[in-house]
């Protein structure tokens, strides 16, 4: 049976009104923070990259995501996107895609790839359908306007990870691994904010190291190195099954293409979150 979620945090972390939440998509592109060009609607060459990018409010992290987007859009345009998101609020199953229907944000409804959904399911022995767990869950949700800017129609597999362990991280990659037959056709997203409410200084000192292992590929290096810096990334889970995909795809050309604190944004710096945005390249 098909359902629509309607949006969690319109109207908090981004605008409600279509018009007003496509000037503010343009503002992050446009902004001092941002890439400072309009994306490439059309779509350009090239399979898509994978890729890290922030959730909070448009009007803190919206600047940093928007240099993803704006290398995403000069690729060629993907069948299905895969979001891989921490669950914040601890409800739901250990691992689960939304059932099939579709997603609703001001922008328009974003439809659930359930074929490649059911591909993950009978594949992995801990990914699960569940509703419930995506009900309140923002990190998968700020992505979508961003990419219905650019595509306009979507077609999504969003997948929440309460469950966020360095095994359960690894057989997610594995498993989108041998579900995606064909990378050239799928956009693959991890959402995750990097480390939180710490002075400006003091989380730049904790992310570089983190950021380092993210772009060598070593997720085993990337969990040590949080654990030893006291990096507290929400979606570390995400990213390392991102990374773990990546590598088994051949993406190994990384680049970090902006990295920011909300005190950059805000200026105020004396308790920021840290903001990532990180591609994976075909080689």
């Amino acid at each position: 049976m098909s359902s629509k979620r309607y949006p969690a945090v319109a109207g908090f972390f981004y605008d409600s009104s279509p018009e007003r939440l496509r000037r503010q998509i343009e503002s992050c592109f446009m902004s001092r923070h941002g890439p400072g060009s309009l994306p490439e609607r059309g779509g350009g060459e090239g399979a898509p990259p994978t890729l890290v990018s922030p959730h909070a409010g448009y009007m803190y992290s919206g600047p940093v995501a928007a240099h993803g987007f704006l290398e995403v859009s000069r690729r060629v345009r993907p069948e299905t996107v895969v979001i891989i998101g921490p669950n914040h609020h601890g409800e739901g199953s250990e691992v689960s895609i939304y059932p099939a229907g579709s997603w609703v944000t001001p922008l328009g409804d974003a439809r659930i790839d359930l074929a490649l959904s059911k591909r993950l399911i009978e594949i992995s022995d801990v990914i699960s359908m569940d509703e419930y767990s995506h009900a309140h869950e923002h990190s998968i949700e700020v992505q979508i306007p961003f990419l219905q800017y650019i595509y306009g129609e979507l077609a999504f597999v969003p997948i929440c990870m309460l469950n966020q362990s360095l095994d359960v991280a690894l057989h997610i990659g594995e498993a989108l691994d041998k579900a995606i037959r064909d990378p050239s056709r799928v956009l693959v997203i991890a959402s995750s904010d990097f480390t939180h409410y710490e002075p400006h200084d003091e989380a730049v000192r904790r992310d570089r190291p983190v950021l380092e292992r993210i772009l060598a590929l070593d997720v085993e290096g990337f969990y040590s190195e949080m654990r030893d810096r006291g990096a507290t990334l929400c979606g570390y889970g995400a990213v390392a099954a991102v990374m773990k995909y990546s590598e088994l795809k051949g993406y190994r050309s990384a680049k970090l293409l902006r990295y920011a604190t909300s005190g950059d944004i805000s200026g105020d710096r004396s308790s920021v979150v840290g903001y990532a945005s990180i591609v994976f390249n075909p080689t």
